[in-house]
């Protein structure tokens, strides 16, 4: 029987969010041993009472994932309690903008960098040489559909998540040929409550749905995307 059929480690960072929980609850439904990251306790704390997860298969790992020794901890602590892991569904990542090129603080820039592209390289760093090693492994990451479209005042969001999309087609490049698949997800306007905050007036049936994504990302991660590697899925709804 496959870890697939009976239960795999999955890591998903960013459990938290807006779409965090719905990415949460497509693989708890499965059955999975569940590594989930946010940046505190209490909010993971929050998304598993919300989503009621069975605490002897999840654990809670706070981790600034921009951090190598976080990360390494991170993983060193999840295979002591369930082994290796086995899908990575890297959703953190976070948004900043809204001025020209010319007023960008450097500070805003290097956050985005490191927030969108540099914690998933050193989460990618970290689990790989395990996969390989297995020859088996799912890396699914969280981009953006402004990462293929150039934005006025988006400059450090869009940069970075332009660079993740590159950096996700590398890395498929690198271990197609090892038992591994890399791909990432590219969502529009997600509707949570914090973007219906930030835009009253926008016709939200347009939106996609959180479940919607998480949907696509259990699918990238699913034994039937096998032969898929390097795509950038967009997820656009009919926004």
């Amino acid at each position: 029987m496959s870890r697939e059929q009976h239960g795999r480690v999955v890591l998903i960072n960013g459990a938290s969010g807006g779409l965090g929980p719905a990415v949460v609850q497509v693989f708890a439904a499965e059955g999975n041993n569940l590594v989930l990251t946010a940046r505190r306790q209490e909010q993971l704390e929050q998304t598993a009472t919300d989503l009621e997860l069975d605490m002897q298969k999840t654990l809670l790992v706070p981790a600034d994932l921009t951090d190598r020794s976080a990360v390494s901890k991170l993983i060193s602590t999840t295979k002591k309690r369930f082994g290796p892991i086995d899908v990575v569904a890297h959703v953190t990542g976070g948004f900043s903008g809204g001025v020209p090129i010319q007023s960008i603080e450097p500070d805003a820039w290097h956050a985005m960098l490191n927030l969108n592209l540099t914690a998933a390289f050193l989460v990618a760093r970290a689990v790989l040489p395990s996969m390989l090693e297995r020859g088996t492994g799912k890396l699914v990451f969280v981009s953006s559909r402004s990462g293929s479209q150039p934005t006025p005042n988006l400059a450090e969001y869009t940069v970075s998540k332009s660079s993740l999309d590159m950096f996700v087609q590398v890395l498929a490049e690198e271990t197609r040929q090892h038992g591994v698949n890399v791909n990432a997800v590219a969502p529009s306007v997600i509707d949570t409550p914090t973007n219906r905050k930030f835009n009253p007036k926008a016709n939200y049936d347009t939106w996609v749905t959180p479940e919607s994504i998480a949907g696509v990302i259990q699918f990238l991660a699913s034994d039937a995307a096998r032969d898929i590697h390097g795509a950038i899925v967009p997820i656009y709804g009919r926004a």
